[in-house]
């Protein structure tokens, strides 16, 4: 899959594990990459949809977004890159048809 970021920063962060582990400390940082990775190798979004980190559609205000779990109370939020989502007729997003993300931030929106 595609994956690209919002801003320089989480690019940086993605390309730089040394990096990564001082902004966002080691667990996290390996948790982040390890996503990034995953979604890397999937050819789809479905293909990580039942792997570790609770991959999600978001809802309300973020309506559109998707989320992974890093370390609680922490998410790695993207976006696919297809405009619109495919949807079915039931107003499903169709995950296998979503082939890049951008990654949007790292954030608590607890």
């Amino acid at each position: 899959m595609e994956i690209t970021f919002k801003n320089r920063r989480l690019e940086k962060l993605a390309n730089d594990y040394n990096r990564s582990i001082r902004e966002l400390g080691p667990k996290r940082a390996k948790l982040f990459i390890r996503r990034l990775n995953d979604l890397k190798l999937a050819d789809n979004l479905e293909y990580v949809k039942n792997l570790p980190g609770k991959y999600h559609e978001l809802v309300g205000d973020r309506k559109g977004q998707f989320a992974c779990d890093l370390d609680h109370p922490y998410r790695l939020i993207f976006e696919p890159h297809e405009n619109p989502v495919p949807i079915d007729e039931h107003g499903w997003k169709i995950w296998i048809e979503i082939k890049g993300v951008e990654i949007i931030e790292i954030e608590d929106y607890h």
